[in-house]
Order: C-alpha cells, then structure tokens, then sequence
C-alpha cells in the first residue's frame, strides 16, 4: 500500500529539509509557480476529489476557489493544527515526522487563492511540532523556499506560527479566528464565510494539517493518480489513531473506504482481550458504531447514508466490559468543561446530559431519563450555534439507537423528579 501523507514519515529527518528536497520536496511547489495558473491548480485539486481531513468534508478546490475569487485583500492562509479531541493525534504526527510536506501545500495554496501570508494555529501541548515546524520554516527561507521571491518569481509567502490557548471549541475555524484576533474563542455567526471575511475581516482560507499534506503530491502526480486510492465518492487516503482494545494502537494511513473490521483484523493486530462491542469512529464527538456496522465502508458517502459521520480520524475500539453510560458520562463530562457557553443549549444541555448519564452508570436513573436526553441530543444537533455543539449529539444519539437496551437497565422505573425548589434548582449545573 503506497502511503501518501505519512510517505515520508519514518523514512527522513524531520529536521533536515535536504533530506525532504532529496525526496521530491517542494518540486510541487516549483511546477506550480513555473507551469501552472491558479486556475490550473484550482482545476486539478477539483479533479481529484480530494475533500477536508479536519471532519467536515468539505471539497478542498471548492474551497479554494471561493477564497481566490474574494475581492479583498491582503488575504491569509491558516493551518488549523488546534487537535483537542481526546485520542486524536494524527496531525501532531504528521507535523512531526515531515513538516516541510504541511509548509509546501501551504505555499501552493497562496499561490493559488493570492495570499502571501500564512498562520499555522497549532495546539501548545503540540512542543515538539512546534519545534520542527519553526526550525522547517527557519531552513525553507534561508533556501528561498519561503520568504520573497521564491524559486526567482515574484512570489512571496511567510508563515508564522500562533500557539493556541488549550480551548477545545477553537478547532472550529471561526472561534479559532477569534482567538487569533486576540479575542474570547467563541465561533462566529455564518455568513460571512471566513473565505469572505475571516482573519482581520480579509479573506481567509482554513484547512486542517492533513488536507495541506495532500496537495504536494497531487500537484506532482495528477489527479487521476489521487483517484487510484479510495472510493469514487471519496478519493484518496485516510490517516487514523487507533486506541482501545487492540493489539496494536497507533496510527495508521490506509484507503478511504476500508472498513472497521479491516482496521482492527487487519492493522491493529485484532482485540487485544474480550470481544468487540463498539467503535466511537471521529474522535469523542464521533458517532458509536456496534458490531453490525463492522463492515460499512469508512467514507463520507456510505456513512452519511446510515446517519453518521467520518470525523476527523480517531477510532477508539472498546471490547464487552466498557459500560456504555460510564463511557458516554466521560464524553460529556468533556464536552460540558468545553462548552464555550456561547448558546444555552449547549453551555447547560450538556451539563444535563452528562448528570444523567451518570444517573443511569449508577442505575439510579430517572423514569424519563432516555426520552429527556434524547430530547436534549435533537436540541442540540439543531440548535446549538456551531459544528462543535452540534457534534455532542452524535455520540449521544447513536448510543441510544444501538445501545438504548442496555442504556435502559440504568433506569429507576420509581425514581420520579422531585418538585423544583430555591435550594435544588441549580443542581444540573453542578457537574464535578
């Protein structure tokens, strides 16, 4: 299997960007800038069906497109390299193991949209990527790869790193311009789409760190190549994190389209004890896929049609002795600390959701308790400002439709609710 994004992983120094120019780096970029218009670069990143890494899936050239027809200027280019999901990693080793492959589908992006100024917003936990990815950016400008004038054109593309401040709503493109601005990470209300008005109120064009790494080597082999991989729908590669059960956790590049059986039979090795129970595929706002799903195809299409998602590429497998309520209780107890508090169905939705998940761990459940969050789960998904808030009703919603039998024997069928006073009415917003 030829990998794409992780090709160079494991293979060269990271810190050594001759070792990266020995093995095809930045000719992408060169082509681009020496044989190729925009529109040309736009046209092929189309043709190759290559969509957002980060979880939405949006079509990257769709994307592009939007930013280079924006009449504003100056305009920007941002890496979302903010990886706050619980058992996510995929980006903090990519960054790790071939950073100039982030910087190069960086620069043909400006190229291509008109922008000549770049932000990496990356986590602060993420040290070591931010090591490398200073020093990679230090060595591609004293070679002319960045900086002015690359490759002898009038070209010009700097990128600065801006380290994000550990808040788990700033991986949404909006609240993380915010806080790039200085201000609280809240999102923002759309539109304006950031690709018309987003960093400094200039167009903006946001890609996750995975989506850069693609554009290199599409540039290089064309994109009927890209479409070899994958499936019609959704072409290419996927990077995972593997966590749970398994013999081997780790991570994992492989065709979009594979199914979860694959993954755990095939390349973590298999369950490293009991029998497979679920999968939370997409990090902790990821959708709980059962055993029957065990081999549905990993692509947006194929789960879009059964109601769930992708995501940004966690899966973590959990084997029969993981209670579903105890494992939902640690999933939003995250989600309410991360709430931004920006919209009430969110800031105290979540908080609800997470008491009575932990009602039902304890058997000691309300008679209504699965109606009430479900009630909740539907609020959420339609009402809650952004994707993040949105996304806390996937794993709830998909538990309670595969799982809601076992979820039920958390219940105390004469547990009844007790009259609302001065001295209880708060008691849903106390969630230590």
């Amino acid at each position: 299997m030829n990998r794409i994004v992780l090709e160079n992983c494991g293979k060269i120094n990271p810190e050594d960007i001759e070792e990266y120019i020995g093995a095809d780096g930045y000719e992408a970029l060169g082509i681009a800038l020496e044989k190729k218009t925009p529109e040309d670069i736009i046209k092929i990143v189309k043709d190759s069906g290559l969509v957002g890494r980060g979880g939405a899936g949006f079509p990257t050239g769709l994307k592009w497109s939007f930013a280079k027809s924006a009449k504003k200027s100056p305009k920007y280019i941002i890496c979302n390299a903010d990886e706050g999901e619980p058992g996510t990693f995929k980006d903090r080793l990519i960054m790790e193991g071939d950073p100039h492959r982030v910087l190069e589908g960086m620069a043909i992006c400006g190229y291509t949209i008109g922008a000549n100024t770049a932000y990496i917003y990356i986590r602060g936990e993420y040290r070591l990527s931010i090591q490398r990815l200073t020093k990679a950016i230090k060595d591609a400008e004293k070679l002319g790869l960045l900086g002015k004038n690359i490759f002898g054109t009038n070209f010009d593309f700097n990128v600065k790193i801006k380290i994000g401040a550990g808040s788990y709503v700033c991986g949404e493109e909006t609240a993380l311009l915010n806080s790039m601005e200085g201000l609280r990470g809240e999102p923002r209300l759309k539109p304006p789409f950031p690709a018309e008005s987003g960093f400094l109120s200039k167009p903006t064009n946001v890609n996750n760190v995975e989506t850069f790494a693609n554009i290199a080597p599409i540039i290089l082999n064309g994109a009927d190549w890209f479409r070899k991989f994958g499936t019609e729908s959704t072409p290419g590669t996927k990077v995972y994190t593997i966590l749970g059960h398994v013999k081997r956790p780790g991570l994992i590049e492989v065709p979009m389209g594979i199914s979860l059986r694959e993954i755990i039979y095939d390349y973590a090795g298999g369950m490293s004890s009991g029998k497979f129970k679920m999968a939370q595929v997409g990090g902790t706002a990821g959708d709980i896929i059962p055993s029957a799903l065990l081999d549905v195809p990993l692509e947006y299409q194929s789960l879009q049609k059964l109601g769930h998602n992708l995501g940004s590429g966690a899966i973590l497998i959990m084997n029969e002795t993981v209670s579903i309520a105890d494992f939902l209780t640690c999933c939003m107890k995250f989600f309410a600390h991360e709430s931004c508090g920006k919209c009430s169905i969110c800031r105290i939705g979540t908080r609800q959701i997470y008491e009575a998940f932990k009602r039902l761990g304890k058997k000691d459940a309300y008679f209504d308790e699965l109606k009430t969050i479900k009630e909740l789960a539907d609020e959420l998904k339609l009402t809650a400002f952004c994707p993040m808030g949105q996304s806390v009703a996937s794993p709830v919603l998909s538990a309670l439709k595969y799982f809601g039998k076992e979820l039920a024997q958390g219940v105390n069928p004469d547990k009844k609710h007790e009259p609302v006073t001065r001295e209880n009415h708060n008691i849903v917003l106390n969630y230590s």
